[in-house]
C-alpha cells in the first residue's frame, strides 16, 4: 500500500499507483468514486486532488497512460529490411502491450466514448502503424492503396481479438494463433503474395518468441 502524503506534494509514485488502480477499478467494478479510489491506493482524496485536480481529469489520464505505455510497445520495435515483418512486428507490439496492461486497455477503447481531446493522445500510435504500411505499399508488397483506410481495417481486426481475449472468449494462445492467420489473409488481401507474408510473419513471430 501507498503511504498517505501530503496534498501539497505531488509524490510521481502515487500518481502512477492511482492511475493504474483507477484502471483496474473502472475494469473491475464498472465505477469509479474518489473516496472508493484513495481507500484501495491508501492515501486521502485530496491527495487524488493533488495529482489530478478531479475525476474528469484522473480518467483522462488514466487514457493518457495508456496510450503512451502502448507508444512505448510500438516506438520499441525495431525497423525492420523486410516492411511487412515491421508490420507484422507492430501488431505484435499492440497485442502484448493490450495482454500486458488490460485494465489501462479497457479505459482506452472500452470504458466510456472517447472525445477528441483523448483522441489526439493515440493519433500518434496510429500513424506508426498508417507509416509502417505506406512503406509496405512503396516497396511493392502491397498493392496501391489507402494506407489510412488499410489502417483502420487492420487495427479493428487486432482490436477484436484483443478484445475477444480480454473478455474471457479466447484464450490467450487462440487469440494469438486468430491474429496471425488474418494478417496473413489481410496481408495478401490488399496484394502480398501469400509465401512471401508467410515468410514475413513467420520471422516476426521469431523474433518475439511466438
Amino acid at each position: 500500500m501507498v503511504s498517505r502524503v501530503s496534498p501539497k506534494v505531488a509524490d510521481p509514485a502515487v500518481r502512477t499507483t492511482l492511475i493504474e488502480t483507477a484502471a483496474r477499478l473502472l475494469a473491475t467494478e464498472g465505477a469509479l468514486t474518489l473516496r472508493r479510489l484513495a481507500d484501495e491506493v491508501g492515501t486521502s482524496t485530496m491527495a487524488i486532488y493533488t495529482h489530478f485536480g478531479g475525476m474528469n481529469e484522473l480518467r483522462r489520464e488514466v487514457r493518457r497512460e495508456g496510450f503512451a505505455r502502448l507508444a512505448e510497445h510500438m516506438n520499441g520495435v525495431a525497423t525492420s529490411r523486410d516492411p511487412v515483418t515491421h508490420l507484422s512486428l507492430l501488431g505484435w507490439a499492440y497485442f502484448t502491450n493490450a495482454i500486458t496492461n488490460p485494465n489501462l486497455y479497457r479505459a482506452m477503447f472500452m470504458e466510456q466514448p472517447i472525445d477528441l481531446e483523448d483522441a489526439a493522445s493515440g493519433i500518434e500510435t496510429f500513424q506508426t502503424l498508417v507509416t509502417s504500411i505506406q512503406r509496405c505499399i512503396d516497396a511493392g508488397r502491397l498493392s496501391p492503396a489507402d494506407a489510412v483506410e488499410l489502417a483502420t481495417q487492420i487495427w479493428a481486426v487486432t482490436h477484436g481479438l484483443v478484445a475477444l481475449h480480454l473478455t474471457g472468449f479466447l484464450e490467450l494462445d487462440q487469440a494469438s494463433e486468430s491474429l496471425a492467420g488474418a494478417s496473413l489473409n489481410l496481408l495478401v488481401g490488399y496484394g502480398d503474395d501469400r509465401r512471401a507474408a508467410h515468410r514475413s510473419i513467420g520471422r516476426a513471430r521469431g523474433m518475439i518468441g511466438r
